[in-house]
């Protein structure tokens, strides 16, 4: 197939179902009372993964029934963990699918590298389970649609790790600000996230460790002899398996923007930048301009070694929305107001109309017994926010500006740029997928 005829119509019609992947198929669970245990099963248990597992396990309701890991030392470390703070252990599993099918667990985390994050999302939808999956959702933008696909197609709760969302009340409010019209018309938005310019180095041994099967880690990626710096820690900094920094914490700045301004999808996207700093065995850029055209709006997401000037204060992370009446900056905590180059601190706020929320993990576990599928983070809502930070990443790759056709998902006119959309999985690895439902790609967040 022509890779510049690839939409969300194409892919699902083309890809075929992996044999092994075909019986995890099973009903729903039946929706449950409020007070019931939720059994969680850990699919990647790394270092976030493992952080993962003990903010679940804060929740009293949560048993872990089973944790998945390719590499043993996380495995036992984990499995320990369990333990020791909870006194029974959890079964064991090298493979996902052993994990899937263990009937009495009702949701998995998917804290996996990204180009393992599809395979086993919608593996899991189809067997019964609702899935909080890290970000970036995918690892590409076909691989989103599949996801975001398959949980209404199955009918699951899920939630994408992109906490800064409800870990605070900031978001909400700037959320609430920008939405009152009080900063003007807003026709620029700039942010940023610092890049690392000290080369990498990792702990990870130089042969490869007993007990890591490295093969499975490598799944649907191309095969690549075992090289540390490639494996456990800064896989990002790989094109076979991430987009690098600039991708990881996309979602986490992103989202204040797209949720303030209710933004649908860019016209156009392009992207310059290069490796300016590291002189390590990495690929992806340290430095990297990205500018998104939409419908009268400009935004800029500056992927650069210092933060914004003139903003230094705010740190390594932030988002500047320019209204013709006063600008609106904010990271992860705070957020000011700005009116010709001073800051205000009693610029009038409106009230409060966002509910405060009840925390991260609480909203999808809540959501897990009401069967509630618009969780404000749910992979719907994630793939719109993650497919447009792949989109840089893709105009930087070619140096080409992108159209977009975001109702067919498609790249128009440019055979070189369409063939990122997707990827060719290494063998026996596929990924099923069913035509796309006819609800919104998106809940709205209120």
């Amino acid at each position: 197939m022509n890779p510049s005829e690839v939409s969300r119509r194409t892919f699902v019609g083309t890809l075929g179902v992996g044999a092994a992947l075909t019986a995890l198929n099973r009903p729903a669970r039946a929706a449950k009372d409020p007070n019931d245990q939720v059994v969680m099963g850990m699919i990647g248990v790394g270092s976030q993964g493992t952080s993962r597992l003990k903010e679940f396990m804060q929740h009293p309701e949560v048993r872990i029934g089973a944790i998945c890991d390719v590499d043993k030392r996380h495995l036992d470390r984990a499995i320990a963990l369990v333990e020791k703070e909870k006194g029974y252990k959890p079964q064991a599993f090298g493979d996902f699918r052993r994990l899937l099918d263990v009937k009495e667990i009702d949701a998995v985390t998917v804290v996996t590298p990204d180009h393992w994050h599809a395979i086993p999302t919608v593996s899991a939808f189809e067997a019964g389970k609702d899935v909080f999956v890290e970000k970036p959702l995918s690892y590409s933008v076909a691989e989103g649609r599949a996801m975001a696909d398959a949980s209404l197609n199955h009918k699951r709760v899920s939630q994408m790790g992109n906490h800064i969302h409800n870990t605070t009340g900031n978001y909400r409010r700037v959320v609430e600000l920008v939405q009152s019209g009080k900063l003007g018309k807003i026709t620029r938005v700039h942010l940023w996230k610092t890049s690392p310019t000290r080369n990498t180095r990792t702990n990870e041994p130089d042969t490869l460790p007993e007990g890591f099967d490295y093969n499975f880690w490598l799944g649907p990626a191309p095969k690549h002899p075992y090289e540390p710096l490639r494996s456990h820690g800064h896989f990002r900094q790989f094109w076979d398996y991430s987009g690098g920094t600039f991708i990881d914490f996309w979602c986490h700045i992103s989202d204040v923007a797209f949720w303030a301004l209710d933004l649908k999808a860019p016209t156009h996207v392009s992207a310059a930048g290069g490796r300016f700093f590291l002189t390590d065995a990495t690929e992806v850029p340290d430095t990297l301009e990205a500018i998104l055209e939409f419908p009268n709006l400009l935004y800029i997401y500056s992927f650069r070694p210092t933060p914004l000037p003139g903003f230094e204060h705010m740190g390594h992370i932030g988002c500047l929305f320019e209204g013709t009446e006063a600008s609106l900056v904010a990271n992860y905590e705070t957020n000011e107001v700005w009116v010709r180059g001073k800051k205000v601190d009693d610029f009038p706020r409106p009230p409060q109309s966002i509910a405060d929320s009840p925390g991260h993990l609480r909203e999808f576990l809540d959501a897990v017994k009401s069967r509630n599928l618009e969780t404000t983070c749910n992979v719907r809502y994630g793939h719109h926010l993650s497919k447009c930070g792949l989109l840089a990443n893709i105009a930087f790759r070619t140096g080409h500006r992108i159209q977009w056709d975001d109702e067919h998902e498609r790249i128009v006119g440019d055979k070189d740029a369409s063939q990122y959309l997707t990827r060719r999985f290494r063998k026996p690895w596929n990924l099923k997928t069913q035509r796309r439902p006819a609800q919104a790609e998106h809940a709205q967040v209120t």
